[in-house]
């Protein structure tokens, strides 16, 4: 992939974590925890955040961002209407970032270790790792989303 497609995937599947977080119908449902689930709306969305801000703006954009993943599950260190404005900045640093890509720059070994599965992890592999994670979480907060709605509709 070069950094145009990831440009419009990461753009898409932030502005889709946008509107989920907005739907969210208050500020108490981010933080419901499912039966059978360890992780509500709410921590994942940080989670996202402190991923994202981390491996593509810190590391790719230098962009200041100190990481606290343990909170990012374990605390409600944000408010529904931060998390709008933390992920419409997160969107500008992303997009902001991969725009700054080139091919040499794809091809390049990432300086971290992240994917934990290769030897050798490019950006071009690591992007493509952070893309399938935001998308993986994406999907549960929808899920969380939906059902916490169907049960506050159900018991009106």
């Amino acid at each position: 992939m070069n950094s145009d497609i990831f440009i419009t995937l990461f753009s898409r599947d932030l502005k889709k974590l946008r509107k989920e977080i907005e739907q969210y119908h208050s500020e108490a449902a981010l933080w419901v925890k499912l039966p059978g689930t360890i992780n509500p709306g709410g921590n994942l969305c940080q989670h996202l955040i402190g991923n994202l801000r981390t491996y593509v703006g810190l590391t790719l954009g230098g962009y200041p961002y100190v990481r606290d993943r343990e909170a990012e599950f374990n605390q409600k260190t944000l408010t529904q209407m931060q998390m709008l404005s933390e992920l419409d900045r997160l969107h500008e640093i992303v997009v902001g970032t991969l725009g700054t890509l080139d091919e040499q720059r794809m091809d390049e070994e990432y300086p971290h270790d992240v994917v934990n599965l290769f030897p050798e992890q490019s950006v071009r592999l690591v992007l493509t790792h952070l893309l399938a994670h935001l998308s993986w979480h994406l999907g549960h907060i929808n899920y969380h989303r939906r059902w916490i709605t169907q049960v506050q509709a159900a018991q009106q």
